[in-house]
């Protein structure tokens, strides 16, 4: 069968990494942000402490405070998860440390924090939240948080670059692309555009592994992508019938309990 010119160029300039570096990630479901609603605050330690007593893997965000270290937090700005507002990318790391998750006790954690509370008793996904070209800071503030760390754990990111900086500057992390073929997200997801980028983002991050959006499951790309050996995950499963569509079509999971988010 002869091979379209996407295909060759992904088998020339993404080629499949060594599967023994992601063989772990398909042995147990992630928690998206944690095992959180019902009272339990997403990215909060109560949430990875209930992932945790599940066995379950993690999946969590992170940010950058204005000096660059990584904080554990999904948005860019403070207003849905606390009390305060604005960017946090705008707040020095000792401001973070005192805001306090709205509903909650707790603070926002950093990611040191919460990768010394797994300890390696479960993998851990971090989805590196970085929305310009301009990676450097937050990667190089992950990778610190990294080292020394035992357990299994990857990066990933809907910026290439990020996948990119990791290539270059910590080759032995895992790293993946988070990729959708829908509209909603800030990326060129959709048409001739869509296909693009994807393939794209493939060859500049050069990537151990995809997260898909499930939405798009079952996708042509996605199954191409798996069929050559990358791993594929997918995001975010909320119900019995997309679990369905997970387990036909991808390695694993990422999912949220029914409900949630309320």
């Amino acid at each position: 069968m002869r091979l379209s010119l996407s295909a060759l160029l992904d088998r020339l300039l993404a080629p499949p990494r060594d599967p023994a570096r992601t063989r772990w990630m398909a042995e147990r479901p992630y928690a998206h942000r944690g095992l959180y609603g019902f009272g339990v605050i997403e990215n909060s330690r109560a949430a990875f402490e209930a992932a945790l007593k599940l066995g379950h893997g993690i999946e969590l965000d992170v940010q950058a405070a204005s000096g660059g270290e990584a904080f554990v937090f999904h948005d860019a700005t403070l207003d849905r998860l606390t009390e305060e507002s604005g960017p946090l990318a705008d707040r020095l790391a000792y401001e973070l440390d005192r805001i306090r998750l709205r509903g909650s006790h707790e603070t926002i954690p950093r990611l040191a924090e919460i990768l010394a509370m797994v300890n390696g008793q479960v993998p851990v996904l971090i989805e590196v939240k970085a929305r310009s070209r301009h990676v450097g800071t937050l990667c190089l503030a992950v990778r610190r948080a990294l080292e020394g760390y035992r357990g299994p754990v990857a990066i990933m990111s809907f910026n290439p670059e990020v996948g990119r900086w990791f290539l270059d500057h910590s080759p032995r992390t895992v790293r993946g692309v988070v990729m959708t073929e829908s509209d909603d997200i800030e990326v060129p997801s959709t048409g001739i555009k869509g296909r693009i980028a994807r393939h794209a983002s493939l060859w500049r991050a050069k990537p151990d592994f995809l997260a898909y959006d499930i939405r798009n499951l079952p996708s042509r790309f996605a199954a191409a992508q798996r069929a050559r050996g990358l791993k594929l995950l997918t995001w975010t499963v909320r119900s019995g019938d997309q679990e369905k569509v997970a387990l036909a079509c991808a390695d694993e999971m990422i999912y949220e309990r029914p409900g949630a988010r309320g």
